[in-house]
């Protein structure tokens, strides 16, 4: 075996009825013995190790997922094993069931490879449907034109109809007593508006109806004295009046409901005017709490 300048070189084969030398033998991985090209399979050469690391895979007939046999272990107590631990029938439909293409009468089977998605639909179709006209796609779906806030009070709407339903959660009882509340400070403000404005008018007319009563008469007697309904500051004249209230009253109070109508969140400070913008903000980026 060799030759004299390399006297290790080549095998003879393990098998007795072979005994072949090799130069370029095999060493079997499980046994660990030295083999011809013709007898390296562990079949050809009958190895007694052969089914130590083989892998052997049952398919489960209930949950389509595969088993595997372990070589020192009866095969009916590792599916016994399967069964009562990992078997899910639901799994069945899942791995069986093939996704085809939607389109009718097309019974082309969804693959990775042959699977396209449509950007106006946004549904899977095989490469032959791929095309909007194809699928007769519907396009893309058109975004709500409505005001954005009629959801929204739709919504509270419908919550205050349902007496007998059960209560909300904390960040819509939140919400709803912040709108109650908005709702409650802008009404005064309009209504003291509203009255100011009533009164403004109502000394206007009685200015411009006596004007003349009031300059003759101012002569003879002592000028009656008029009252501010909002200070209680006298004055000698009604047109003195109303321009005290326009300059002083009148100011004050839009610039009043101009500070009641911004409205702060609690959590991130950005302020809003309409407290419903605030309410959606709050149960939209927020969670729908409140709380710091």
């Amino acid at each position: 075996m060799g030759t004299p300048e390399f006297p290790d070189l080549g095998k003879h084969c393990s098998v007795e009825d072979c005994k072949q030398i090799d130069f370029l033998p095999f060493t079997c991985d499980r046994c660990r013995l030295v083999f011809c090209l013709e007898h390296r399979s562990y079949i050809k050469h009958h190895c007694p190790k052969a089914d130590k690391k083989d892998v052997t895979v049952v398919i489960c007939p209930l949950c389509a997922k595969g088993v595997r046999l372990i070589p020192d272990e009866d095969p009916n107590i590792t599916w016994e094993t399967h069964v009562n631990t990992e078997c899910d029938p639901s799994n069945y439909d899942k791995v069986t069931k093939k996704k085809k293409c939607p389109v009718p009468g097309c019974r082309e089977v969804l693959t990775f490879s042959n699977t396209i998605k449509c950007r106006d639909c946004t549904i899977d179709h095989c490469l032959k449907h791929r095309f909007g006209p194809d699928h007769k796609c519907p396009g893309p779906k058109k975004p709500d034109s409505g005001f954005p806030f009629m959801g929204l009070l739709s919504k509270s709407r419908k919550e205050e109809s349902k007496p007998n339903r059960a209560p909300a959660p904390s960040s819509t009882n939140w919400a709803t007593s912040f709108r109650n509340a908005a709702s409650t400070v802008r009404a005064s403000a309009e209504a003291s508006m509203t009255k100011l404005s009533s009164e403004l008018s109502q000394k206007w007319q009685i200015a411009r109806d006596g004007v003349g009563l009031s300059s003759s008469s101012s002569n003879g007697s002592t000028a009656q004295a008029e009252e501010c309904p909002q200070c209680g500051a006298k004055f000698s004249s009604v047109t003195t009046l109303v321009e005290h209230v326009e300059k002083v009253h009148e100011r004050n109070n839009q610039s009043r409901v101009f500070k009641m109508s911004i409205d702060v969140c609690p959590r991130c400070s950005k302020g809003f005017r309409d407290p419903v913008a605030l309410v959606e903000h709050v149960e939209r980026d927020h969670g729908g709490t409140s709380k710091a």
